[in-house]
């Protein structure tokens, strides 16, 4: 993105959608680790909007199959209005949370501006979790573990339609990344819709600058670059301060050369950043770890040679993987 451009920051202070508290601190953790004066040093016009208000999380158990619905709903509309409202003003909207349900406000206002400016639009979704949950599959009920099948059209309507359009997104706009934790019954939803998923296993055979080169194919001029990036993609030894810890994750370096070749893209036009907790965290290294995380993401780099780093390494394996074809393309959950 060009040096200059204007960021807007919405804070969503909300866990309605997940199933620990501490998650509606997240905005403010941010903040509290130099969130604009990051931004700021990249050349970056930054406007903090404050937080975003809406219903208390009234924890309780499911009804119908979903926990809080009416609530997540509402942070949802809301969140959809604030960053629909920053694209039409020509900002680049950065959705703190929060619980990462509130994907789904900030992703249709993404889509619904999208088909307005004839533009396409990729999701990379940074996750541990497959986030394909629907009613009928969710052990829980948490809405945090179904943004993606929401905004595919599987949901309560209220979400699926938000932003005018049902479905919000077409399976194959999404690539996931970094996924290691998915139930039976959305491994089956994934597999039906053709997502693109480059779990753990692919990162591990094929290092993570294969993954994110796929996931990156076909991007132009012409699309609009959504990051969701929920904090526990990362291995929790380096992110203790999330909700659903999952082992495995990536390392510091695996996650910095994702937002490194992500900036080289140059197309990143929205951003969220959820999930942060600081009740689970120790002295705020989660949210600190986040923001020198997109630092990256919009283009501090430690590259000291002279060609850029996706035409150094063509033709270069990862170390510790196993050389294939370009076309070994990503994993499906079977």
């Amino acid at each position: 993105m060009s040096p200059g451009r204007t960021v807007s920051l919405i804070g969503a202070p909300t866990d309605v959608g997940a199933a620990e508290l501490g998650a509606s601190m997240g905005p403010e953790a941010m903040r509290v680790a130099g969130l604009r004066a990051a931004l700021e040093a990249r050349g970056l016009s930054v406007i903090d909007r404050g937080n975003l208000t809406g219903p208390a999380n009234p924890c309780e158990a499911a009804h119908g199959g979903y926990r809080h619905l009416p609530q997540v709903v509402e942070w949802n509309r809301r969140v959809h209005e604030a960053v629909y409202a920053a694209l039409r003003a020509h900002e680049l909207p950065i959705l703190l949370g929060g619980d990462h349900s509130l994907g789904i406000g900030s992703i249709s206002a993404v889509a619904r501006h999208c088909r307005e400016q004839g533009r396409k639009l990729r999701l990379l979704w940074l996750d541990a979790h497959a986030d394909f949950n629907t009613a009928e599959l969710s052990p829980s009920g948490n809405l945090h573990g179904m943004p993606l099948a929401c905004l595919c059209g599987s949901g309560p309507r209220a979400l699926t339609s938000l932003g005018g359009q049902t479905p919000i997104l077409h399976p194959q706009w999404v690539r996931q990344i970094g996924v290691r934790s998915v139930d039976d019954g959305e491994r089956r939803l994934v597999h039906e819709l053709a997502v693109e998923v480059f779990d753990m296993r692919y990162i591990d055979e094929m290092g993570m600058r294969e993954a994110v080169r796929q996931a990156l194919d076909g991007i132009d001029a012409g699309t609009h670059l959504h990051v969701s990036f929920d904090v526990d993609f990362l291995d929790p030894d380096i992110a203790p301060g999330v909700g659903t810890t999952v082992p495995g994750g990536p390392t510091y370096r695996e996650a910095q050369l994702c937002m490194e070749m992500i900036a080289d893209t140059r197309q990143v036009g929205s951003l969220d950043v959820v999930e942060v907790n600081p009740a689970l965290d120790v002295r705020n290294r989660t949210a600190r770890l986040a923001v020198n995380l997109l630092e990256s993401l919009f283009g501090k780099s430690t590259l000291v040679r002279r060609q850029a780093p996706s035409r150094a390494l063509d033709g270069v394996t990862p170390r510790g993987a196993t050389a294939q074809p370009h076309s070994a393309g990503a994993r499906q959950y079977r």
